[in-house]
């Protein structure tokens, strides 16, 4: 697990900041503070833009694909959309005349929720710029809902209710709890018919004690989940493979529990993951694992085997205790927010790419970062800095290419350091790349292109080639998937 950027920004200082990931792709991280700005970062760190607020950020989400970023701030009766295709943000205004207190993009569609907190609803699509405005959903601030992926809308109030409605806003059920609702969630729990795959069940903390699971198709026997007190209060849960949730308490304790009937309410696995507290979980069910923070650290665990421990990251410079975790959709990297108002990046997964030439070896060790060794010849390691996130690498006698889809980047591996060469642009999407001493030979759609120095040619039938560029078309097809 490696750190891979950190950011502290001055105006964020002392207070807790929000965060998104970029849906789908993961290249975005949006943060807010108390600044009244939203800020995007780069998979790297370095900042893309910037989105200036009316007052405090209230929600931001971003929709299915990961285009458009929606926000909602104080003071505004706007809702504020930014586009990561075009790097340009626009203003939708949503009609409401109360301020809006939640956001949320649909998990399948074009359809964004905004709620305030006078209960009103307005349903929102963006493809056909239709806006639903639904008086008296609640009659108290909306708090908390989500999305199905039958496109039905749950959603959770400060009068502690929680109300099911379809696209166009109608209620179609609704039940009553005993205390404040909040983190609501869709599923599935888990039973012996596997002939629906609906998501048929809405989850939700309710008073930070209970959880509560409200099945669609038995709306009558809702089912309530209480915990032992020693644990504390319930910060934050994840459903997460065949019906089961993990679940966080403030004590920092961890349990998970089965939604199978027979083992309802059973816990499977609880340990104290940290000493003091626990203040977020992520899972990610790409990666088929979970973090937990608290107590200054990080932990990871497998959940194939959730009694070992995948992995554990001390934060030692952070004393004032530890805020959000989460992955991108992709768990290849993992962002985690700070009560003083930092917010840390750390890569929990890369793809393995190398090459080799001789007994000299080049492979990737960080998202913009590959280290070229030779044991053989006790040589000591060249970390070397590259300009993309490579889907290819390769290495020669005294140079190294990096490159994705049609471009290629090349260095010199000199005694004295390493210095960038060129890029080359290709008219195809390369497969792989060969270095010889004198040449580079890249393969794509069927095809060889020689580069010498600067000079390049392409192959084609009848060129005759003397045997050092026989040997690059022979290994350049020797490596061809």
């Amino acid at each position: 697990m490696k750190r891979i950027f950190s950011l502290l920004e001055k105006n964020w200082l002392g207070t807790p900041i929000q965060f998104t990931w970029q849906k789908t792709s993961g290249n975005y991280l949006a943060v807010t503070g108390a600044d009244h700005i939203v800020k995007i970062f780069d998979r790297h760190g370095q900042k893309r833009s910037e989105i200036n607020l009316s007052g405090n950020c209230v929600a931001m989400d971003w929709d299915k694909d990961g285009d458009i970023l929606a926000v909602i701030a104080e003071k505004s009766s706007c809702i504020y959309l930014w586009d990561a295709n075009t790097n340009k943000t626009s203003q939708l205004d949503s009609g409401m005349r109360d301020q809006m207190s939640f956001l949320l993009w649909s998990k399948i569609g074009s359809l964004l929720a905004v709620g305030t907190i006078k209960g009103n609803l307005l349903i929102y699509n963006r493809q056909t710029s239709r806006k639903i405005p639904v008086l008296g959903k609640h009659t108290k601030r909306i708090t908390c809902g989500c999305w199905s992926t039958e496109n039905l809308l749950a959603l959770g109030g400060e009068d502690k209710m929680i109300t099911i409605s379809n696209q166009e806003g109608d209620t179609i059920r609704q039940t009553s709890v005993r205390s404040e609702p909040s983190n609501m969630q869709f599923s599935m729990i888990k039973t012996d018919d596997r002939t629906s795959t609906a998501e048929s069940t809405i989850s939700v903390v309710v008073g930070k004690k209970i959880l509560f699971l409200f099945n669609l198709n038995e709306p009558d026997s809702p089912i309530t989940l209480e915990f032992q007190q020693r644990y504390g209060s319930i910060v934050c849960y994840n459903w997460y493979g065949d019906g089961y949730i993990m679940i966080g308490f403030s004590r920092g304790m961890i349990a998970v529990i089965s939604t199978y009937i027979r083992e309802m309410g059973q816990e499977i696995f609880e340990a104290r993951n940290h000493k003091d507290s626990l203040t977020s979980i992520a899972v990610s069910q790409t990666l088929n694992k979970a973090a937990t923070c608290g107590d200054n650290c990080i932990k990871i665990h497998d959940l194939a085997e959730l009694k070992d421990m995948y992995a554990i990251i001390n934060l030692d410079d952070e004393n004032k205790g530890l805020g959000t975790l989460s992955w991108t959709d992709d768990g290849q990297l993992l962002a985690l927010s700070t009560q003083r108002g930092s917010l840390h990046v750390f890569l929990t997964k890369l793809p393995i790419l190398g090459d080799a030439c001789s007994t000299k070896i080049a492979y990737l060790t960080s998202l913009l970062e590959v280290t070229v060794t030779n044991p053989i010849e006790g040589e000591l390691p060249i970390t070397v800095s590259v300009d993309v996130e490579p889907n290819f690498v390769a290495v020669g006698l005294y140079h190294l290419a990096v490159g994705m889809n049609n471009r290629a980047w090349f260095y010199v591996l000199g005694e004295n350091g390493v210095k960038k060469l060129k890029d080359v642009e290709y008219l195809g999407t390369v497969a792989s790349v060969c270095l010889h001493s004198d040449y580079a030979a890249a393969l794509f759609e069927g095809k060889v292109q020689l580069h010498l120095k600067v000079k390049s040619r392409m192959l084609r039938k009848n060129v005759r080639l003397d045997s050092s560029q026989q040997w690059m078309i022979s290994a350049v097809f020797y490596v061809m998937p």
